[in-house]
């Protein structure tokens, strides 16, 4: 208990004693100038109670209005003293502001932060080149926000030019360093290891951290985990961790961009490239002219349940043009569909 108590205090005194000494110093001169003013110039109104503390504020911060000014000799000695004494006062006070300010953004660029920060991106893994190329892709969401985890090996912020990007630094698998990068009030998780293994032990903790930090009756669903992973034939083994971790092609860094920006994206391109699938993409050449780019889809979507991606016309593709757009007889449109559509009547 004596041990505790003794702890407490020199916590106590390294919190508070730091800032409470421009205080101390600001009402030690106040009242000593104020009881010296009154002896020295009784009779003055600078004394009156409603007027000394204005004074003394004017003074001591150097501003000086002078609408109260002692007129003796002995009370300009007094007055030079607030003057000083404001001075020693607010030196202590903003060298102890600065040393704050430096103390938290030097904690920050070297990661031993603990954030406060909700809706963003937790980026757990770091590769140089890669990542940085993977940060500035993410960024341009105009709102998106990132913070990247990298290991203890990393001594600084990699990109601290970029302003909507938080660095955290320490064991990836650790739960308090995800907390410190508060993985649980984040919107996506993109899992980036050294290689697959590291990516299936940090995507562990990750469901774990996420899934034990969710409120009681809320979705698990709700913080989706992209993988890159090297070999996509281990995918089956973090699904046996979640079913929330969606893996991503190591290899497509977009694709991964996509994944954390629109959760459930990588699995519409897999239906889209994967043949004999629900849905596949085909293309078309139009016989005749249509009036606009919306006559051919709302045609195609009428008849045969199909949605148009893309044309090509003139050599040159525009995917997903104006609705307003003529379409001349010979243009190549792509859509999705259960199955290659009857050329004929188009």
């Amino acid at each position: 208990m004596l041990l505790l108590l003794t702890r407490m205090m020199k916590d106590f005194r390294r919190a508070f004693v730091p800032w409470s000494v421009p205080l101390y110093v600001a009402a030690f001169v106040f009242f000593s100038s104020w009881l010296a003013m009154w002896l020295a110039e009784p009779d003055s109104d600078l004394v009156a109670p409603a007027n000394y503390p204005w004074y003394f504020v004017v003074s001591a911060t150097t501003v000086g209005y002078g609408d109260y000014f002692p007129k003796t000799a002995i009370g300009h000695v007094i007055g030079t003293y607030v003057i000083l004494g404001g001075i020693v006062a607010l030196t202590v006070l903003f060298t102890r502001i600065a040393d704050k300010i430096t103390t938290a953004r030097g904690r920050r660029m070297r990661g031993l932060a603990t954030l406060d920060i909700d809706n963003h991106i937790v980026l757990l893994g770091y590769t140089a080149g890669r990542t940085e190329r993977l940060i500035e892709e993410l960024l341009l969401e105009p709102t998106a926000r990132v913070v990247l985890c990298g290991w203890d090996t990393i001594a600084e912020h990699p990109m601290p030019e970029l302003d909507r990007t938080s660095f955290v630094r320490g064991d990836l698998a650790d739960q308090s360093v995800m907390m410190r990068a508060c993985i649980h009030r984040a919107a996506a998780v993109l899992i980036d290891g050294r290689d697959d293994n590291e990516t299936l032990g940090i995507a562990v903790a990750a469901a774990h951290a996420t899934r034990r930090s969710r409120p009681r009756g809320s979705s698990e669903t709700s913080i989706p985990l992209i993988a890159a992973v090297r070999d996509m034939a281990r995918a089956s083994h973090f699904r046996y961790v979640s079913t929330r971790i969606e893996c991503v092609q190591w290899h497509v860094p977009n694709l991964l961009v996509e994944e954390a920006h629109d959760p459930g994206i990588t699995q519409v391109y897999v239906e889209l490239m994967t043949a004999g699938g629900h849905s596949n993409t085909y293309s078309l050449r139009l016989q005749r002219d249509y009036d606009s780019f919306g006559a051919v889809q709302t045609e195609l979507g009428r008849r045969h349940s199909a949605v148009v991606l893309a044309v090509r016309r003139d050599g040159r593709l525009e995917v997903g043009p104006h609705w307003d757009t003529p379409v001349s007889a010979g243009t190549v449109v792509y859509y999705v569909a259960a199955s290659r559509l009857d050329r004929v009547g188009m």
